[in-house]
């Protein structure tokens, strides 16, 4: 059998066969990527007006008044949800800035390595707290917790970015990973 036979077989197959959905490719087009790069860049959203007194974030209390007193504020905040934030810091552990990287349910969050560190990258912060609320209002960390933030150091000491603390947030209370001893190098 040569080529030209599995041709003649091919179009015989084609002439039978029927599109599961007619009119389908009338609404779905292929996607496309551009071949030409963009340029990017970090934009702030909002400014967010800090006492002298907290924007030295150098403990698990002054990460937990700068949440209650940022987060609770931000549009897409929810306190029945699960939502993961990252503070930046400078080299002196101020404050340059924050990001919610990931809102998760009642009792679960994704997070991701690239999504914590990309503004910290962008903004060249030297050094990082993660916190994050329990909606359930128990601070006490959880294993999956433990292992992100385990997963996160490893990560951060690759990128030459410290994480200083994972700060868990309850009513009234917060737990401090780095004060459990699970940030020991």
């Amino acid at each position: 059998m040569g080529p030209e036979h599995l041709e003649k077989q091919k179009d015989s197959m084609s002439e039978h066969l029927t599109p599961c959905l007619p009119g389908l490719e009338a609404f779905v087009r292929p996607f496309r990527f551009t071949s030409q790069p963009y340029e990017y860049k970090v934009v702030a959203l909002r400014e967010c007006p800090t006492p002298e007194s907290l924007q030295l974030c150098d403990t698990p209390q002054k990460a937990v008044e700068y949440w209650r007193m940022h987060l609770p504020s931000n549009p897409y905040f929810n306190p029945e949800c699960e939502c993961f934030c990252v503070f930046l810091l400078n080299t002196r552990r101020r404050v340059k800035g924050h990001q919610i990287v990931s809102i998760g349910t009642h009792d679960t969050l994704l997070v991701h390595p690239i999504v914590v560190f990309r503004l910290a990258v962008a903004t060249s912060a030297p050094a990082i707290v993660l916190a994050h609320n329990h909606p359930s209002n128990e601070a006490q960390p959880s294993e999956a917790d433990i292992k992100i933030t385990r997963d996160l150091v490893r990560a951060g000491q690759l990128l030459k970015i410290e994480v200083l603390d994972h700060v868990i947030i309850g009513q009234p209370g917060f737990c401090s990973l780095r004060e459990l001893g699970y940030l020991a190098v």
